[in-house]
């Protein structure tokens, strides 16, 4: 599985974005995928998941701004980010949580797309 995210960008406070990661073909079952983001100088974090039963978990600085949704085919996966603050800067990686079908499960990253908001 390769990812792509983009749709990142410079948005005004207040603003929105939508962030997208398309996921290349593959046999291998996703598990889950998701949204991390860092912001230079600080460690990776946890933005938003979503499991191949459809259950999503926040971060509490996203829960009630962002959703997090993807189609059924885990072709693609979505962040929809409202009322956005500067402190959402970061680069947002998007991440794919796939079943090897060897009994183990390992992460496939995509490169970052950047989201720069301004106050």
């Amino acid at each position: 599985v390769q990812l792509q995210a983009f749709g990142g960008g410079l948005v005004q406070a207040g603003g929105s974005l939508r962030l997208s990661c398309a996921a290349s073909r593959s046999t291998l079952t996703i598990n889950g995928m998701g949204w991390y983001r860092q912001a230079p100088g600080q460690a990776r974090e946890l933005v938003a998941t979503i499991t191949s039963g459809g259950s999503t978990n926040y971060a509490a600085s996203a829960k009630g701004r962002f959703t997090i949704s993807r189609d059924g085919a885990w072709s693609t996966l979505a962040l929809q980010m409202n009322s956005l603050k500067p402190e959402d800067t970061a680069v947002y990686y998007c991440y794919a949580d796939i079943n090897s079908g060897l009994g183990y499960s390992f992460d496939v990253w995509g490169l970052g797309t950047k989201v720069t908001v301004s106050s």
